[in-house]
């Protein structure tokens, strides 16, 4: 007769399951979530280095992670700002009283019927709204709460991945910790395999952070030095905000600063042919020196310098190109990630898991690929060493 099972069998059954259980609850709840959820991690990578300067001078985890959310989310803020009043002001400026009216007349198209039949009869009668105070009191509602609606997911999303962003840089040290005695010390497969992915994340995202930076300086001084040689009336206009759309255009190897410059190219040689037809030759020279300055500089040189320092950057085109194909804007960010957790258990695990040989810390393959698991773990400070057991996990 078999021997029955003992209560503490049943015991680890039960917690099994029920861990079983809220791992299901959370990978609904990261699916739900997903945009938040790479979004902060992104930012996590992309400022921890920062976050690791401070430090020195800053004795206080929760100052320095804010210090950090500051010094980075400052200026974007700032620019989106100053982007949504240029906007503003160049459409009116182009457009004209009769091309508002037509943009009016096309931002009415996302209303209902009954909506937009009572937002023009208010534009071409105004005394019905003192008449019909009612219904124009609920048309304004419902358009309102869409717009609203709208405005508020968008600063929501954003906010969260933030606050995200905070979080894990408050108690990184902390979560790496825990991760480390969970797996069974720093001597495990599991804990070298964590350790190599967080550094290829960090090198992937905060190498693309500077290398955004980089190119925003380099395309606003290229596109600063065409207003300063260029003959009347040829001017770029939105000079900080299309910098900065060059910069993160120009992470994605292949595309770098085409879809921005070339449509500045354009726009020069519009308003050339609009008024003295000569200036083309002065449009043509832009072209050829965007394509040296905002082509071929950072393909060949700031690219390989600053993005993916231990990841090969043609291998990550693949990983940015897909994203957004595959899963949406969100993809830009969580392809990368799923690319590295892939290539490091290819390098480190999938070896010794087809040949039958027991798992170890040290890589099989593609040594000139990803980090190197020895020298990341050589970086990483000992703590607790109570916490460490040999062997392999």
């Amino acid at each position: 007769m078999p021997e029955p099972e003992s209560p503490f069998e049943r015991a680890r059954l039960g917690w099994w399951l029920y861990v079983a259980a809220l791992a299901v609850v959370a990978g609904y709840i990261a699916y739900s979530f997903v945009g938040i959820l790479v979004l902060g991690v992104f930012g996590y990578y992309a400022t921890r280095p920062i976050y690791r300067e401070l430090r020195g001078v800053i004795d206080s985890d929760g100052l320095v992670a804010t210090a950090t959310i500051v010094l980075v989310l400052g200026p974007i803020l700032l620019l989106l700002a100053y982007t949504g009043f240029r906007v503003f002001s160049e459409i009116g400026q182009l457009v004209g009283e009769s091309g508002q009216q037509q943009l009016l007349g096309g931002a009415l198209e996302a209303l209902t019927d009954q909506q937009r039949q009572a937002v023009l009869s208010a534009v071409e009668n105004p005394q019905q709204l003192a008449q019909q105070p009612q219904q124009t009191f609920e048309t304004l509602l419902q358009t309102g709460g869409q717009a609203f609606s709208a405005v508020a997911g968008g600063l929501l999303l954003v906010s969260l991945a933030v606050t995200l962003t905070y979080f894990l840089l408050e108690n990184g040290d902390e979560l790496a910790e825990g991760f480390r005695e969970l797996v069974g010390g720093r001597e495990t497969t599991a804990y070298s395999y964590a350790t190599t992915v967080d550094e290829d994340l960090e090198s992937v995202f905060f190498g693309n952070f500077l290398f955004v930076v980089a190119m925003s300086i380099v395309a606003a001084a290229a596109y600063w030095a065409t207003n300063l040689l260029a003959p009347a009336p040829l001017a770029v206009p939105m000079v900080p905000v299309l910098a900065v759309l060059t910069g993160v255009a120009s992470l994605i190897p292949i595309v770098v600063g085409k879809v921005i410059y070339l449509p500045v190219v354009g726009y020069l040689a519009v308003q050339a042919l609009q008024g003295n037809r000569a200036h083309l030759a002065f449009v043509g020279g832009v072209l050829v020196a965007y394509f040296f300055v905002l082509d071929i500089l950072p393909q060949t040189f700031v690219q390989p310098l600053l993005t993916g320092r231990t990841v090969n950057p043609l291998l990550l085109l693949f990983a940015y190109l897909l994203g957004p194909i595959l899963f949406g804007w969100y993809g830009f960010f969580l392809m990368p990630i799923l690319f590295v957790l892939l290539l490091e258990a290819v390098r480190i695990a999938l070896p010794e898991l087809l040949h039958g040989e027991p798992l170890t810390r040290r890589l099989s393959m593609g040594e000139d690929v990803g980090a190197d698991p020895g020298d990341v773990q050589e970086s990483v400070p000992e703590g607790d060493s109570t916490g460490d057991t040999p062997g392999d996990q």
